[in-house]
């Protein structure tokens, strides 16, 4: 009789548990939601932004936002879409939550396992790799690796056009900077060996380095764009976001990131100059103002590839980039208003005086590119922008 009763009991208590659990199973789920909110950083104001969009979006488990990028894009996306619809776009608050939206997104991306990889030896370079050479007390070179073994780096002989090579390169102490494209840069010294021909170039052999040091890791997301756009050079107290009226020198947008961008450009181009980009995003014109801090020179096609660092960027400018990097806005054909830029202002240049015209932009770019490139990268006529300033 004890027996039958005690698991009569049991039974019961076990269904009113479920009922209860099924009952409050949303009230516990949003408790750890605000503790994991808490733990991202988010205010409690934010948490209950973060809770309506969840909710809107149907998810199982709320909590998921904080690890997951695939259930965190669904509520940027769903937060983007209101505050364009809503007329919200350029309301402080709204932009300072959406940015605050985007930093977790890319923390998210930069812990990924895949982000955190690096290489320990210079057996692990990719052939390719471009390099920037530094001998002491005499001056900087660029040069690229050809080959790679286990027993030496076979690079290109090293080239400065304002710089005269050493006398003898055997012997020669190198000290080797680059930077490893969606890693970080490192660095390392050695010795060159012997001066040969390697694969029809003129090339040194140099030691492998058991010392190779990473200095700088990537702390940005970037998305591969190849978009028209313009530059130019920035005037000593000129705003870096300002966006020019008329069309300056022609290049392309290769990659974009909220920290900065890369353009290929024609000629030969130099590091250091102040300058800055403008292109269209989403029908948006966009001023990016920065420093250029590496150029690779592409000999075989006459052009360079510079690497700018930007300034700090406006929020409403940073949070267009940064959903353009993470996908969240709808692709939009952009490049069609851009050329009609370019044409109506060519058709109707500004008016200056003969004796106001000036010389066209001299950026150390050396001869411009071949004839079969100029159409797409070339000089615009002159204005104000083309004036250069350093």
């Amino acid at each position: 009789m004890f027996w039958p009763a005690f698991i009569l009991v049991i039974s019961i208590a076990g269904v009113l548990f479920l009922v209860y659990s099924m009952q409050n199973r949303g009230k516990f789920g949003w408790n750890e939601f605000y503790a994991k909110g808490r733990e991202a950083g988010f205010s409690t104001i934010e948490i209950d932004q973060l809770r309506q969009l969840v909710i809107s979006s149907h998810m199982e488990d709320p909590t998921s936002i904080f690890w997951s990028q695939d259930q965190l894009d669904i509520c940027i996306r769903s937060y983007v879409k209101n505050m364009h619809d809503s007329g919200a776009s350029v309301d402080p608050g709204s932009n300072d939550f959406l940015s605050k939206l985007y930093e977790y997104r890319k923390k998210i991306e930069m812990d990924r396992p895949q982000a955190r990889m690096g290489i320990s030896h210079t057996r692990q370079i990719s052939e390719g790799q471009h390099l920037q050479i530094s001998i002491e007390g005499v001056g900087n070179y660029r040069a690229q690796i050809v080959r790679n073994n286990s027993q030496y780096l076979t690079i290109s002989r090293p080239t400065n056009d304002k710089i005269a090579p050493p006398s003898a390169w055997p012997g020669q102490k190198l000290s080797i900077s680059f930077w490893r494209e969606n890693d970080a840069g490192y660095l390392f010294d050695t010795e060159v060996l012997d001066e040969v021909f390697s694969m029809g170039i003129a090339s040194l052999k140099i030691s492998h380095s058991e010392n190779l040091s990473r200095t700088q890791k990537r702390n940005s997301v970037r998305v591969r764009m190849n978009k028209p756009a313009f530059l130019y050079l920035l005037e000593r107290d000129e705003e870096a976001h300002t966006i020019e009226e008329h069309p300056g020198l022609k290049c392309i947008l290769e990659d974009l990131s909220d920290s900065g961008c890369a353009i290929t450009v024609g000629g030969r181009a130099e590091s250091n100059l102040r300058i800055k980009v403008q292109f269209l995003l989403n029908n948006n014109a966009l001023s990016m103002g920065g420093t250029v801090r590496s150029v690779a020179y592409r000999e075989n096609f006459n052009r360079s590839l510079l690497h700018v660092e930007a300034d700090p960027l406006p929020i409403e400018m940073r949070n267009q980039i940064m959903g353009e990097v993470f996908g969240m806005i709808p692709d939009m054909d952009d490049d069609l208003t851009f050329r009609i830029l370019d044409e109506g202002s060519r058709e109707s240049p500004p008016q200056r005086a003969p004796s106001d015209e000036p010389p066209l932009m001299d950026l150390g770019f050396g001869e411009g590119p071949g004839e079969e490139e100029k159409d797409d990268l070339d000089f615009a006529p002159a204005d104000k922008a083309l004036e250069p300033s350093l």
